[in-house]
């Protein structure tokens, strides 16, 4: 890293860094087909289904590792309880497509990619496990709610109700003061300026994993000409 990087990591609060420097591969990850074409109500209600899984896998992977990284100093501060969403997942899975819908469900390839890694830095890279957790979590409190106000109208889901159960977060009251209390915590993170610039890196990745997926997607539901 040189000078200038370093002195602007030390000068600028972390939560400010992360969002900033990976802006451009946000909007990238958002801008995917798949993702439009599914908030533009033109795509299927097995499309939601089929991406809804998608995340159980990611959750399951980010959420299985969760336990072991409670005490880590660097993870463990952002492990809380309210975010949990494997189980309201579940309760959606299990609304869109009965009592057996794990029969026979795989993952698409780049999903099961992006959970690996999860995975990967959970046993090894707290740091980097950091970068996948806020990635996904400050996403589902920010545009993920309109993920929810979307399908709803469009697929005919009762307000926060079973089949959009994954966006709504029963257990936290104010998400505008959570997500402040959560950039408090990068802004503390245990963690010098080479190690926050890493966990940055991490953190374009993936978004990078991210689109991935989304390309399957639009792969797997393309738009009838």
């Amino acid at each position: 890293m040189d000078a200038t990087a370093t002195t602007a990591t030390a000068a600028t609060p972390f939560s400010t860094l992360i969002r900033v420097a990976s802006h451009e591969k946000h909007d990238e990850a958002n801008a995917a087909p798949f993702m439009s074409n599914l908030l533009g109500g033109r795509l299927g209600v097995d499309a939601y289904v089929r991406y809804t899984e998608q995340l159980w896998f990611l959750y399951r992977a980010l959420e299985g590792a969760s336990g072991a990284l409670r005490e880590d100093p660097v993870a463990g501060p952002f492990i809380q309880n309210e975010l949990a969403r494997t189980p309201e997942l579940e309760r959606d899975l299990a609304h869109l497509g009965g009592a057996d819908w794990r029969t026979g469900l795989e993952p698409l390839p780049a999903t099961a990619a992006y959970a690996a890694r999860v995975e990967e830095c959970a046993r090894e890279w707290p740091g980097g496990f950091v970068a996948h957790h806020y990635t996904r979590y400050m996403g589902d409190l920010s545009g993920g709610q309109i993920v929810r106000d979307k399908a709803e109208k469009t697929y005919g889901f009762a307000r926060k109700s079973d089949g959009v159960r994954f966006y709504v977060f029963e257990g936290i009251s104010n998400p505008a003061a959570f997500k402040r209390g959560y950039r408090e915590l990068l802004d503390t993170i245990a963690a010098d300026d080479l190690e926050k610039q890493r966990i940055v890196d991490e953190c374009k990745r993936a978004f990078d994993f991210n689109g991935a997926v989304f390309e399957e997607l639009s792969a797997e539901f393309p738009l009838s000409a």
